[in-house]
Order: structure tokens, then C-alpha cells, then sequence
């Protein structure tokens, strides 16, 4: 143990002490000074100090990040700071400026949280482009001078804290450590300073550690509350890299006729860029003692080119199949944007995730929307996921829009970790299934089912019910559009698995009642897919063309519908069959109503990155063009030889698609923003 004697550590842990001291102070002062939170009254205490809890942990990641580059310097060996006076120098220089830096980075934000009710984000660099009135603004509204001197208070105090501790430790005379403890010691405390880092200590997923993010303080969906676990620095670092062009508000208008005719907007307006479309309870909606339960099952990698109710020839999906003969069956279902988080906002969100960098998820200042799941009112919300929630924030989303919801993710299970994403699908329907079970029977609900066994590794748990693994040559799950036989096993195990879960809901009573949506969230690569149309594979469709079955045996008679839709489409016509009324503000439509365009069209984006490749589809035909609208061309998707255009050919197709293409891609983009709730 001798390596507890070390200078460097006993400067680390106390230089990390004294940032983290002050940085809890600074989060006191934002708690009793700035927020609006009552504990106690307007939420639990219980809330309020796992909310901070998270917070404290995001102060110690600063904490040890800031003090690193001068722990570098003194670690080096030979030619360090303990050494050399210049280097201690370097040191002392250095976190003085980013004292200074971060000092100044919480003022702005205490300010910033009093003027706008937001903690310290990217978007406060548009104060920068109208610095003079910004600064003016500033020293009419704010005591300035008061401000810089405690500011200067709380630097020089902390710097001379940090410089007394170095004096104290590195300047004490040598303790010689054996190079066995030295070794230990240095592996134990890298370890602890990943953990402190990482800000979770358990319930690790050692295959794929999630750190702590901004999105798992808005774990109770209160943003006032979640405000209380941002460390503003940490969060500006997180928001920097969103692009801050939100939209073209030109474009937006230019294209508004088409779009509001497209959504059927009763009074459409262009000044107001009206949108919303109050939709009253429909003829068609089930007539149910009880209302229906919903459950939305999200098909990891599932694209209709591994199912053969689609085409593919050496019948992997046999319960899929079967249920698709006994469902709302669609032919041509289209995911906007492909991707597992994109999915998973636009199918709760209604609005394509149409960002050109990371996902939406990701975003901290649009993950708080609209959702039409919160019109069915009455209904107890369940989210599952076998994995982590926290990859790509998609916590942040479910918990910040969706009212009342029940998030069940890794940690939670009683089973055991299958592979990197978190419980097999067997054991999230067997959970899942339980937690159903124990709902009131005198309520419906409403459960989201996020798979991902369906991915790599695709693992086959030995505890799976019976499955049994087949092999088929490489040569024919090629041929069949696998890529390898344990791909194509793994699209027999989610199909195995959803037959399943029908035996148990019908085991616990549910089955009668409930409408099982389930649709993929994207196709995964494929090999050779002669059995579809040529379209699907050359223009690149694939990608986007997912299944789609609403399984309902008790309540929908089997009906195929022929006609392109999109997942955006699924929460309007859930809503409608539910019977209620509601607010639609997505670009989805109640399938059973008529398409103001005619023969429906849908929009996707074919290539993704700083300059997509945008398009829409109908059942016949697509449109594709540049983001900016340049080399639109149209094809036929029963071509033998679709990357024809065939503009010319069709110019009725291609006017009707040509505005439509580029105005629901704009305004995508506008409604990412302009749907986050107040």
C-alpha cells in the first residue's frame, strides 16, 4: 500500500476535491438562487435528489477533467512540473485560465437560466452576432461590477487554494515506492478515475459502457426539475456541435401550399405557417367495451427483404407470416429516415428525423415534443428496452415527451445481460409480459417494445425456448438476402421469438383486446435480393422499405392496404382506431382518410450526412433530388431498368412529386423545432 504515499496522488485527489467543492458550490448557488423547483411541494424529494445526485456526478467528471493536463505534467516521467520550474509554471497558467473559463462559463449561465428559463446551451451563440446590443442589454440589466468581483473571488480564492495543495504535495520531499505498488496503485486509480468519468459505478454493461448524459437528468420528464442535474459546461461542450442553421424558414414558406394541402389543414395560413389539424373522433373507431391496448413492437434490422409475406423465398419469419395474413398487412411501408434512434423519434415524434449530424435524440434542446401517445388519456405508458436507454439519448426523448411513462431498461432485469445490447428479445417479452400482467385490467395500455437481438453480434442464448438454430450453405441465405447464416438466424429468432410473445399475451389475457403495431426500424445490409423488384436494390429503397403488420385478430379483420405509407402515419391512425380526438401537429395521417394527394406519397432521405440525397415514394414511384432541390428525377419502381428518369414520360407524376419532395423535407426540419413543448 505504499502507493497511498504518493505525492501526485494525494495532489490529484485533493486538487479534484477542492474543483469539486466548488463546483458543488456553484450548483447550491443555481438551486436556492436560480431554480424554480419547490422540493416537496411541486415534486417528491425523492426526485429532486436523484435528479442532483446526477448533477454531483457531472461535477466530478469536470472536476477530474479540468485538473488532468496538470496531473500530465506532473506524471511525466524525467521532465515533469515536480522538476521543472517552467512546466510548474505551464501548470498554474493553465488552471488559472480555465478556472477563469469555467468560472465565467457558470455566470453566463445562472444569467442565461434567469432570462430564459435554459441552462447554458450552443444556441446562446447568436447573442455573438449582436454583441453590442447584447452587451448593453447586459450592463442595464445586471450588476456587473458586483458580478466581475465575485467572480474574481471565487477564481483567486480556488487558484490559491489549488496552488497551496501543490506546494503542500509536490514540493513535500520524496517517499520511495516500490514499482509493485506503483503499478498496482496506477491500475486501481485509472480504473477509479474511468468510473468517475463514466459517472456510473453500476448495472455496467462492461460490452458497452453508456456514460452518464445530459438526457438522464430529465429522467422524471420535468425540464425544470432536469435542469437541477446539468452541469452547464459539460452540457454547452455536448450542444457546440449541433448545427445551429435549424431550418429555411424561405423554403418553409415557399413550399407551404403544397405541404398544408398535403396535411389537410382546414384554414391554411402562410404568415402563421399554420400546421396543426384538430382531428375529431372518427367513424371508424373500434367499438370496445374497454378501450384497446396498444403495443408498438420496434424490429431491430428488420427489412421486408428477410421476411417472406414480402417475397423472400426460404421462409424465415413463418409466425410473421401467418400474422400478417390475419393483419392490417402493408406492402410498402417506408421508415423516413433509416436507423434505430431516427426510428425510434420519428414513430413516437410523428416528424421525420431529418438532422444532417448525429440524431435528434441527441439534440438537449428539441427532445422535449409533442407526441400524439399523450392524447390517449387514461392510458398506463410503458417503454422496454433490453439494453440501454442512454445510447444516442434516446432516454432523453421517451422520458421528456412521453407524460407519465415507465421506462424499463438495462439494470432493471432479472435476467442476465445476452450480448452488448443489453437482455435477449425473449427474456424483454417475458419481462415485458409481466410487467402487462401486473397493470389494472379496468385500464388499457399503451407499451413500446424496443428489440435488438436482430443486430451483431446475433447472439442465440442457449435459453431460448426451443429455437433451434438451422444451416442452410452460405451460398443460399445469400441468395435469400442474409449476408451470413447467423444473420439469417437471427431474423428466425426475432420471428420465433414475436410468436412467442403472442402465446403469452394470450396466456394473460390481453391478446383479445390488444393492437400489436409492429414495423422495423431499418434493413440491414443485404446480399442478393433478385426476388424483389430491381428499384429496391438500385435507387436504394431497401434501406427504407421495413414490414408493417397491425395484428389485431379480435378487432381488425385482415385487410392489405396497397398504397406507399409511412411510419409517421402509425400514431394518427392508432389514435383514430382508439377513439379519441386529438391535436395532430406530426406529418403523419390517419391511414383510413382519404390522401389529399391522391395516391399517397411519402418522404424519405435516401442518403443521410451534410448533403442528403432526399426523396418521395408512392407504391409506383420515386422522386429523388439534392437537399437544395438540384437533379430531381423521377422513376418507376416496375422498371426492369428504374435509374431511368422518366420525368418526361410521366409529367403529371412529376409535378405532383416535385413539390411535395422538397417542401415535406423543409418542413421536417421546421417541425423539429417548431414542435417542442413549452
Amino acid at each position: 500500500m505504499g502507493w497511498l504515499r504518493s505525492r501526485r496522488l494525494h495532489y490529484f485527489l485533493g486538487g479534484v476535491a477542492i474543483l469539486w467543492s466548488l463546483l458543488l458550490a456553484l450548483r447550491g448557488v443555481f438551486l436556492f438562487g436560480f431554480s424554480s423547483v419547490s422540493p416537496g411541494a411541486g415534486q417528491s424529494w425523492a426526485v429532486v435528489l436523484e435528479t442532483l445526485g446526477i448533477g454531483v456526478r457531472f461535477d466530478l467528471r469536470l472536476a477530474i477533467l479540468l485538473l488532468l493536463p496538470a496531473m500530465l505534467l506532473a506524471w511525466l516521467p524525467i521532465w515533469n512540473s515536480m522538476r521543472v520550474s517552467s512546466l510548474r509554471w505551464v501548470s498554474r497558467v493553465y488552471l488559472l485560465i480555465a478556472l477563469a473559463v469555467v468560472l465565467f462559463m457558470y455566470i453566463i449561465d445562472f444569467g442565461h437560466y434567469a432570462y430564459l428559463g435554459v441552462r447554458l446551451n450552443a444556441s446562446a451563440l447568436k447573442f455573438i452576432e449582436d454583441a453590442g446590443i447584447s452587451q448593453q442589454m447586459v450592463w442595464e440589466s445586471y450588476p456587473v461590477i458586483w458580478i466581475t468581483l465575485a467572480w474574481l473571488v471565487m477564481l483567486l480564492g480556488s487558484f490559491w487554494a489549488l496552488v497551496r495543495l501543490e506546494r503542500a504535495t509536490l514540493d513535500r520531499s520524496d517517499t520511495r515506492i516500490g514499482l509493485g505498488s506503483r503499478i498496482w496503485g496506477s491500475c486501481l486509480m485509472v480504473v477509479i478515475v474511468f468510473l468517475a468519468i463514466l459517472g456510473r459505478f453500476s448495472n455496467i454493461n462492461l460490452e458497452n459502457p453508456v456514460p452518464l448524459r445530459w438526457s438522464d437528468a430529465f429522467f422524471s420528464g420535468d425540464s425544470q426539475v432536469g435542469a437541477l442535474g446539468i452541469n452547464p459546461v459539460i452540457f454547452f461542450y455536448d450542444t457546440i456541435f449541433i448545427p445551429q442553421e435549424r431550418y429555411d424558414l424561405a423554403q418553409v414558406r415557399a413550399h407551404y401550399s403544397a405541404v398544408s394541402a398535403y396535411l389537410g389543414v382546414a384554414e391554411p395560413d402562410a404568415k402563421k405557417l399554420t400546421l396543426d389539424r384538430q382531428v375529431t373522433m372518427q367513424p371508424h373507431r373500434l367499438d370496445t367495451p374497454q378501450r384497446p391496448n396498444v403495443v408498438f413492437i420496434m424490429l431491430e434490422s428488420l427489412g421486408t427483404t428477410a421476411v417472406g409475406a414480402y417475397g423472400n423465398p426460404i421462409n424465415p419469419t413463418p409466425n410473421l407470416d401467418r400474422m400478417a395474413s390475419e393483419s392490417w398487412f402493408f406492402r410498402h411501408f417506408y421508415v423516413p429516415v433509416t436507423g434505430t434512434a431516427k426510428t425510434v423519434w420519428a414513430s413516437i415524434t410523428g416528424i421525420p428525423d431529418v438532422s444532417r449530424s448525429e440524431t435528434a435524440t441527441r439534440n438537449p434542446l428539441i427532445t422535449n415534443q409533442h407526441t400524439l401517445i399523450n392524447a390517449l388519456e387514461g392510458y398506463n405508458k410503458i417503454y422496454t428496452i433490453g439494453g440501454s436507454s442512454g445510447w444516442a439519448n434516446m432516454n432523453g426523448l421517451i422520458r421528456q415527451s412521453i407524460d407519465g411513462v415507465t421506462l424499463y431498461e438495462e439494470g432493471f432485469w432479472q435476467a442476465r445481460n445476452a450480448d452488448v445490447w443489453g437482455i435477449s428479445d425473449l427474456d424483454l417479452f417475458k419481462e415485458t409480459d409481466k410487467l402487462l400482467r401486473q397493470l389494472p385490467s379496468d385500464q388499457p395500455f399503451f407499451a413500446y417494445i424496443q428489440t435488438a437481438g436482430n443486430h451483431r453480434p446475433f447472439t442465440i442464448p442457449p435459453d431460448n425456448d426451443g429455437f433451434e438454430v438451422l444451416e442452410p450453405s452460405l451460398e443460399e441465405v445469400q441468395a435469400a438476402g442474409s449476408r451470413s447464416v447467423e444473420q439469417y438466424n437471427a431474423a428466425r429468432l426475432l420471428d420465433f421469438n414475436l410468436g412467442r410473445l403472442m402465446d403469452m399475451a394470450r396466456e394473460s389475457g390481453y391478446f383479445d383486446n390488444t393492437i400489436f403495431v409492429m414495423f422495423g426500424d431499418h434493413n440491414t445490409r443485404i446480399a442478393n435480393i433478385d426476388y424483389m423488384k430491381p428499384a429496391f436494390a438500385q435507387l436504394g429503397l431497401e434501406s427504407n422499405n421495413t414490414p408493417l403488420l397491425i395484428y389485431a385478430p379480435k378487432l381488425l379483420a385482415p385487410r392489405e392496404f396497397d398504397e406507399a405509407v409511412g411510419l409517421t402515419d402509425l400514431l394518427p391512425t392508432i389514435a383514430s382506431l382508439v377513439g379519441y380526438e386529438y391535436d395532430n401537429r406530426t406529418l403523419g395521417r390517419d391511414l383510413l382518410q382519404p390522401a389529399p394527394e391522391g395516391e399517397r406519397v411519402v418522404p424519405l432521405v435516401l442518403r443521410e450526412g451534410t448533403f442528403p440525397l432526399i426523396g418521395a415514394v408512392s407504391k409506383d414511384f420515386l422522386l429523388q433530388m439534392n437537399y437544395d432541390g438540384s437533379e430531381p428525377s423521377l422513376h418507376d419502381l416496375h422498371s426492369d431498368t428504374p435509374l431511368d428518369n422518366v420525368a418526361e414520360r410521366y409529367p403529371e407524376e412529376y409535378l405532383r412529386f416535385l413539390p411535395l419532395t422538397r417542401g415535406l423535407y423543409e418542413t421536417s426540419r421546421y417541425m423539429l423545432y417548431e414542435n417542442v413543448r413549452d
